[in-house]
């Protein structure tokens, strides 16, 4: 059982990993377009969660995680616990290009775009606004977004995007 992890199951997957490759997920691309009101703001003050956006000629770089044998009954219904909580995302199996040339079928969680929490197109300024401010059950939404971007450069998979959030919500919270 492969697993794709694109935010926080990159530094936090939760369960056992056997194996982590690098990934290629195309036709869609990672985006905090889902308003968080459980794990990282409350249904009050919202903040944002990455997620999977689908888009034409998009392209997501992660991780594949392959779930330790034995652990895939518990796995999955840990997984569905946390990422289904409100049901803002969908859960698919995907194809994934890793970058040791196999192709897997993995679990991804991708945003149901017809769901009161997606919230794609925001400005990347809105974006950090609401990130710097907001804070839910699983603490800051600043901490996500920081160890998400920290995580993604360390194995060398950048993000333009991520990496200037984080630089505009460290400024805006230094206020």
């Amino acid at each position: 059982m492969w697993v794709f992890g694109y935010g926080s199951l990159i530094w936090n997957p939760g369960f056992p990993v056997a194996e982590t490759v690098a990934a290629r997920l195309d036709g869609w691309h990672r985006s905090f377009c889902m308003r968080s009101i459980h794990h990282r703001g409350t249904a009050e003050a919202p903040g944002l969660v990455l997620a999977l956006d689908r888009a034409p000629g998009a392209m997501c770089r992660g991780v594949a995680l392959r779930v330790a044998p034995g652990a895939e009954v518990q796995t999955l219904a840990e997984l569905r616990e946390r990422e289904l909580v409100s049901s803002a995302y969908l859960e698919r199996t995907l194809p994934l290009a890793l970058d040791d040339g196999r192709q897997v079928e993995a679990l991804c969680y991708v945003i149901d775009r017809d769901h009161v929490q997606y919230c794609g197109g925001l400005a990347l300024e809105d974006q950090a606004a609401i990130i710097a401010r907001a804070a839910g059950g699983r603490g800051p939404n600043a901490d996500y977004l920081w160890n998400t971007a920290a995580h993604l450069a360390q194995m060398g998979l950048p993000d333009p995007d991520l990496d200037w959030l984080a630089d505009r919500v460290r400024a805006l919270s230094q206020r």
